[in-house]
């Protein structure tokens, strides 16, 4: 699984790292670079699919005027892969370009593999590259890659305007070279960045094998599952659903509609207990709330993504009430568990911060402006000076919201 990415010269980042838990929490005031960061994951995810990196720069907010930090040549991204097994391995995979005319092209790129003797990684790790490239000018049309041979690497002349990692894919190399790409690919593919849009939620949708990143066509993921499957979300569904404040949907599902039954609808039952003569009725997604879709989406993906995957939604709580904050934690903590799905999460709500409670400071990351130079930093809650004396005054959620996590920041950096 994914547990760090380290970004340089990329967007508004200098030198950064992101660190992956089990549940993470990205905070920041706007602009502080919480979306650079994430435009990073999606970069990395596109390119792992064979999209030029000139195409893959070109869907992120700013395209490629904006993919460098003003005044570098280039940026430069890289993950840490972990596999757990009787010997703990490392995978590092990196990437370095710049832009070339109307071209993003690759300067350098390497996959790195590291076994440590110990499950703890404790001790200094076996490396060896898999592969890494040579030094090319600018003006090269294409760039070599050392594969892994046990001596100097065998040359494989390589397009620059593509990763290097998707060209190897499903080719005739060495065991240990397919090994460590397939790790790497899988792991950056199962990344997907969820941003729900509740208008685009209501109606009908076909019916669909993987989620869209608008959660548009979640009714069209649930009834295309097989008919276990599909009643085994529709019921954990509805074990989180019916926790909601309002306490009034029943019964919540996805049908299949048309003659040739090839879209689908959501449907629920609302029933308010308190006054038992009002008939139980039933409503499509065309009268739901913006809130309840959007709890429906992040629920449905933490559902239906595969194990090992790296779950992000950014301002997960946009919409939500305050009072879901604890219902929306209990639900991330105990599916990510339970499915084994990383979650990282950015957040402006105190309430949501709180609800997390205080085992959550080691894995909360504060995106924020470099006070002299400008440039976006990530620094962990538990690296602020005086984090004791702050925490007493109250929470991270008040912390947050009354900006002196910023000023602590600012204060260190002037120390």
């Amino acid at each position: 699984m994914i547990r760090q990415l380290t970004l340089i010269n990329w967007k508004s980042f200098a030198d950064a790292r992101l660190y992956i838990d089990s549940l993470g929490v990205l905070i920041g005031t706007n602009a502080s670079g919480k979306s650079n960061a994430l435009d990073a994951f999606s970069f990395l995810h596109r390119i792992s699919r064979g999209i030029s990196l000139t195409d893959a720069l070109a869907g992120l907010r700013g395209g490629l005027e904006w993919a460098i930090l003003k005044g570098s040549k280039d940026f430069s991204l890289s993950v840490t892969i972990s596999e757990s097994g009787s010997v703990q391995t490392d995978f590092v995979y990196s990437i370095r370009a710049a832009i070339n005319g109307a071209k993003c092209e690759i300067i350098d790129e390497s996959l790195k593999r590291q076994k440590y003797r110990q499950s703890n990684r404790v001790g200094r790790p076996y490396e060896v590259y898999l592969f890494r490239t040579d030094d090319c000018p600018l003006d090269s049309p294409s760039i070599t890659a050392r594969l892994y041979n046990e001596k100097m690497g065998r040359p494989r002349p390589s397009n620059r305007t593509h990763s290097i990692l998707s060209q190897l894919e499903k080719q005739n190399e060495r065991k240990e070279i397919l090994e460590g790409v397939d790790a790497v690919l899988s792991n950056i593919r199962n990344i997907f960045i969820l941003d729900p849009i509740p208008s685009n939620m209501r109606g009908y949708v076909p019916l669909s094998e993987q989620m869209s990143q608008d959660a548009a066509n979640i009714a069209g993921v649930i009834a295309a599952l097989p008919d276990g499957k599909q009643q085994e979300i529709e019921s954990a569904v509805q074990e989180y659903v019916r926790h909601l404040p309002e306490r009034d949907i029943q019964r919540l599902w996805a049908e299949k509609v048309g003659r040739f039954e090839t879209d689908a609808i959501l449907y629920c039952d609302e029933h308010w207990p308190a006054n038992p003569e009002i008939p139980v009725q039933t409503v499509d997604s065309r009268g739901m709330s913006d809130g309840t879709l959007r709890f429906l989406a992040i629920l449905t993906a933490l559902l239906t993504r595969p194990s090992g995957s790296l779950l992000i939604i950014e301002e997960v709580d946009n919409g939500l009430h305050p009072s879901r904050a604890y219902l929306l934690v209990r639900m991330l903590r105990e599916l990510g568990v339970r499915r084994e799905v990383d979650i990282l999460i950015t957040t402006h709500n105190p309430a949501l911060l709180d609800a997390l409670g205080p085992e959550i400071t080691p894995f909360v990351t504060i995106a924020h402006r470099d006070s002299e130079y400008g440039h976006s930093c990530l620094t962990l809650l538990e690296d602020v000076t005086h984090l004791a004396k702050l925490l007493a005054i109250g929470p991270v959620g008040k912390l947050s919201a009354s900006g002196r996590l910023e000023s602590a920041l600012s204060a260190q950096k002037g120390g």
